[in-house]
C-alpha cells in the first residue's frame, strides 16, 4: 500500500515515511486526537464543528496516522473520528489505545484486566466503524495485573483479526524488552520533547530495533521559547514559529520518531503541519539539542 500521488505532495509527506512492522507505510508527522474533546479531556468539544473540521483538514494535509484512545472523552474522540472521516481513505492508519479508566476530568486510572481490554477493543471497533484496529496500544501497563495477562488479551484479539499491530505507551527499556519476548511490538508512545528527554534510552532502543517512537506532548518548550532563548532565535532565523521548530527538531532527531501533535484548531493544525517544510540545519539541530529549559 502506497500513498496516492496527491497525498505525496502534501505537507505530511514532506516529513518522510516510516513502515510500521516494516510493512505499513505512514508519514512521520501524524495527528493526536486527544484535544478534539472537552476540557480535561472530558466530554464533547466546545466547538464540535471545528473539531470535525480539524480531523478532515488533517487528512487533506496528508496525515495518514491518527492517534486516539477510548479514554479520550471517554469515547468522544473515536466517535468524532468516525463522524468526520468514515469511510476512511485506504492509506489511513488509526491507532487507538486501551488500559485506562476515566472517573472524571483529568483523572486516569490504569485498568489492564483482560476483560476490560477486550471490552474496550470491542467498543473502539464499534465507535470507529472498522472491522480491525490498525494499531492497538496498551495505554499503560497496569502494575496490579500480570503483564502476560494484559498482552495475552491483545494477542487473542490479534489472532481473531480484530487488531493488526500492537504497541505500548509509557514504558521503560526493560518493560519493552519483556513485552517483546511475548509479542511483536511495533510502536512505543512515551512522553518526549525538546525539553523533556527522560526517555532517551527508550528512543535509542527503538531506533536500534526499528520500532516506531510516538512522542506525546511533543510541543513542550518552556523557557527555550522565550524571546532570547535558543528556540525563539532559531524560529526567527527560519521565519517559523517555536512550535514548528520544535516539531522539525523531533523529525530530525531520529527516523523512527513519529510526532503526533494535537489541537482543536484548524489554524494551529496547519501551523504544525508546516513544520515538515522546515530545513533545520545540523548547527541549529545541535544547538537545540544542547539546550535545556531552565
Amino acid at each position: 500500500m502506497t500513498p496516492s500521488t496527491g497525498a505525496a505532495l502534501t505537507p505530511a509527506a514532506k516529513s518522510g515515511t516510516f513502515f510500521l512492522a516494516g510493512e505499513r507505510p505512514v508519514y512521520r508527522l501524524g495527528f493526536g486526537a486527544m484535544r478534539v474533546t472537552g476540557e480535561g479531556i472530558w466530554g464533547e468539544p466546545r466547538d464540535r464543528a471545528e473539531a470535525i473540521a480539524v480531523l478532515r483538514r488533517a487528512v487533506e494535509l496528508g496525515v495518514n496516522l491518527i492517534d486516539t484512545a477510548d479514554s479520550y472523552g471517554p469515547e468522544v474522540s473515536e466517535r468524532l473520528i468516525a463522524e468526520a472521516l468514515h469511510p476512511y481513505p485506504e492509506e489511513l492508519v488509526i491507532a487507538t489505545k486501551a488500559g485506562l479508566d476515566r472517573p472524571g476530568p483529568d483523572r486516569w486510572i490504569p485498568n489492564g484486566r483482560p476483560e476490560h481490554l477486550r471490552a474496550a477493543a470491542e467498543g473502539s471497533l464499534r465507535r470507529l466503524k472498522v472491522e480491525a484496529i490498525d494499531l492497538y496500544q496498551l495505554h499503560r501497563i497496569d502494575p496490579a495485573v500480570p503483564l502476560g495477562d494484559q498482552l495475552g488479551a491483545l494477542v487473542r484479539l490479534q489472532e481473531e483479526g480484530k487488531i493488526r499491530y500492537i504497541g505500548l505507551s509509557e514504558v521503560s527499556v526493560a518493560e519493552l524488552e519483556r513485552a517483546r519476548k511475548m509479542v511483536l511490538i511495533v510502536s512505543v508512545q512515551n512522553r518526549y520533547s525538546l525539553t523533556d528527554r527522560a526517555h532517551e534510552a527508550v528512543l535509542a532502543h527503538c531506533a536500534r530495533e526499528e520500532i516506531a517512537f510516538l512522542p506525546w506532548f511533543p510541543l513542550a518548550a518552556g523557557r527555550l521559547a522565550e524571546p532570547k532563548g535558543p528556540l525563539a532565535r532559531a524560529a526567527r532565523r527560519l521565519g517559523a514559529t517555536p512550535a514548528q521548530v520544535t516539531l522539525a527538531w523531533l523529525l530530525k532527531r531520529s527516523p523512527v520518531v513519529l510526532p503526533i501533535p494535537g489541537t482543536s484548531s484548524v489554524a494551529h493544525l496547519e501551523e504544525n503541519m508546516d513544520a515538515a517544510l522546515l530545513d533545520l540545519s545540523e548547527l541549529e539541530f545541535e544547538e537545540l539539542s544542547r539546550a535545556r529549559a531552565a
